[in-house]
C-alpha cells in the first residue's frame, strides 16, 4: 500500500505542476463515449501513457487521455477512456485516476459508461441516472490498509449519488426535452463474457435495471474522497432473457455513439447550473 500512496501522489504532483488551477469537476467516460472533449476549452492534455504510473487501456473505444481545461464555465479534467477489471486490472488500479485527481483537488465525479437494460420498460438510447448500484465484481479499491487522510475506512454509501446532483440532471432533462432519461440502479459484473438469459433473469430480480462492466471502483474512491458523484448510463440494448438476441460490441458502441450528444447536452448543463 505504500507503494501504491507513492505512486499515486507522483501522478497527482505531475499534474498539480502543469495545471494552472485544479479542475473542480472530473468526467470520467466511458465506451463510445469519448467526444466531449471537443467542447471544451483545452488547457492541457495527455496520453495515459505520458503521466505518471498511470494504467495502460486496452480497449480500442477508450482513447486514454487525460484532458483538462474550461467547459460551460467550470474547470474540468475529462478522462477520455477508462480501465477495467476484465483486462486483469485490480479494482485499485482502475480506479487510480480518480484518486490521483483527488489529490490534486477535484470535489466533483462525473461518471459515464455504456449499460445493457435489464429493465424491460427500458429502450436503447435512454439515459439512466443512477439512484444505486450493485457491486457484483468480486473485488473493491478500498480493500487492504487505509489511508487516513484519503478517506474513512468505512466510507457511509446510504446515498452514493449526491441527490442535488441527481435532482438536478433529472429537471435538467425536463427542461431540455429529453425524455429518454430515466432513474434506476446498475449493477456491476466482471466481464468480459456478457450476460446469459439465466444471468440476465438473476440480475433482474436482485434489483438492477442496467447492467456493465466499469464504474463502481471510480465510484468507491470518488466516495471515500469526498466527492460528490453523478453517475450517467447511456443504455446501448436491451435483453430479454425469454427472446434472447446475440449482443455485439460494435452494437453497444454505435448505440452509445448515437445517444451521445444528448449526453454532452445534459453533461454540459449539469455543469452550467452546478452550485459549489
Amino acid at each position: 500500500m505504500n507503494r501504491y500512496r507513492e505512486q499515486v501522489e507522483e501522478a497527482a504532483a505531475f499534474i498539480r505542476e502543469r495545471v494552472a488551477e485544479p479542475p473542480e469537476v472530473v468526467i470520467q467516460l466511458g465506451t463510445g463515449l469519448g467526444e466531449l472533449a471537443k467542447a471544451m476549452d483545452v488547457d492541457c492534455s495527455w496520453p495515459y501513457a505520458q503521466l505518471p504510473n498511470f494504467p495502460r487501456s486496452t480497449v480500442a473505444s477508450h482513447d486514454g487521455n487525460l484532458v483538462v481545461g474550461n467547459l460551460a464555465g467550470r474547470r474540468v479534467a475529462i478522462l477520455q477512456g477508462r480501465f477495467h477489471c476484465y483486462e486483469g486490472y485490480a479494482a485499485r488500479e482502475v480506479a487510480f485516476p480518480i484518486r490521483t485527481l483527488a489529490l490534486v483537488g477535484t470535489r466533483v465525479a462525473i461518471i459515464t459508461n455504456a449499460s445493457g437494460g435489464l429493465n424491460p420498460a427500458f429502450r436503447p438510447g435512454h439515459i439512466m441516472v443512477l439512484a444505486d448500484h450493485l457491486n457484483l465484481l468480486g473485488d473493491n479499491p478500498l480493500r487492504g490498509p487505509n489511508i487516513d487522510e484519503w478517506g474513512p475506512r468505512f466510507p457511509d454509501l446510504s446515498t452514493p449519488y449526491d441527490p442535488r446532483l441527481r435532482q438536478l440532471a433529472l429537471g435538467l432533462a425536463g427542461r431540455l426535452g429529453l425524455d429518454e432519461v430515466v432513474s434506476g440502479t446498475y449493477v456491476c459484473i466482471p466481464g468480459p463474457s456478457l450476460e446469459t438469459p439465466a444471468e440476465t433473469r438473476f440480475l433482474r430480480m436482485i434489483g438492477a435495471d442496467a447492467v456493465g462492466m466499469s464504474s463502481v471502483p471510480e465510484i468507491l474512491v470518488a466516495l471515500h474522497a469526498g466527492m460528490r458523484v453523478l453517475g450517467l448510463s447511456v443504455v446501448a440494448n436491451v435483453n430479454d432473457p425469454d427472446q434472447f438476441q446475440p449482443i455485439l460490441l460494435d452494437d453497444i458502441i454505435a448505440a452509445a455513439r448515437r445517444a451521445e450528444p444528448r449526453l454532452q447536452q445534459l453533461i454540459i448543463q449539469t455543469l452550467a447550473e452546478l452550485t459549489p
